[in-house]
């Protein structure tokens, strides 16, 4: 459907010049939210996995200001992508059901929320969960300070040599270091050996679902859109059909 890929307006227009029939934009748009989108299955056991937030604008009452709220999308890494409207169960239950390796990895950026709906995700001993390392840097030099004691932390963390990090930024005399400990406290167990990870073809980057988000906001964000909020999650189940190719 060519509504998967641009407005609802431009789904007409273009319909009328490839094949000269007309469809109006309001009917393109019920075609959308009358159709049963299938979700998607993993044809090959699942290795790799990442979950990101996306926004999506919702259109209010006349008068009152539009709101952004959040959706979830999770990315199979190298298969297919999914994505859920304040539907948690849903996701879960969904990547529940898909056939995995024998350890998964699990990817994600330092939100609660993520790592709240991958830990329901099969069990613990199946689960390889991996801080991603871009997030991690980026939160490491906002701390701030001496750029030769950040690259040492730098390589520290790269090497997955925890303790000597957290002892290289205890004596820092900068604000934004006690916040820094915490983070890295709270992840851990999330902080491999970055390095060994990645000569083992481990991957260590949540970019693949970072990427989905993207590409799903390149539809949901189009310049004006607003939308219905009980539409929004057959206009996901849509535009992620669409990039998992399987719209014919």
């Amino acid at each position: 459907m060519l509504s998967a890929n641009v407005s609802y307006e431009n789904a007409e227009r273009d319909l009328r010049v490839l094949t000269g029939i007309s469809v109006s934009h309001s009917t393109q748009q019920r075609l959308v939210q009358r159709s049963e989108w299938q979700e998607a299955q993993a044809k090959a056991p699942v290795e790799t996995m990442s979950i990101d937030g996306g926004k999506v604008r919702l259109r209010t009452v006349k008068g009152e200001p539009s709101q952004w709220r959040d959706y979830k999308a999770v990315a199979v890494h190298e298969q297919l992508c999914a994505a859920w409207f304040q539907e948690n169960e849903a996701l879960v239950s969904w990547v529940n059901q898909q056939p995995k390796a024998v350890v998964v990895t699990c990817v994600g950026d330092g939100h609660d929320g993520v790592w709240n709906l991958i830990s329901r995700i099969s069990s613990a001993d199946q689960r390889r969960e991996i801080l991603d390392w871009y997030h991690l840097v980026e939160n490491l030099y906002k701390v701030g300070g001496l750029r030769q004691r950040l690259r040492q932390v730098e390589t520290d963390l790269w090497h997955g040599r925890l303790k000597q990090a957290q002892r290289a930024c205890s004596g820092w005399q900068v604000p934004q270091v006690e916040n820094f400990l915490s983070y890295l406290h709270k992840h851990r167990h999330r902080i491999p050996d970055y390095r060994t990870y990645q000569q083992q073809g481990i991957c260590i980057g949540s970019g693949a679902v970072e990427s989905t988000v993207k590409r799903i906001g390149l539809r949901l964000k189009l310049s004006g859109a607003q939308w219905k909020q009980a539409n929004v999650a057959n206009v996901l189940k849509q535009r992620c059909a669409y990039l998992n190719l399987a719209i014919a």
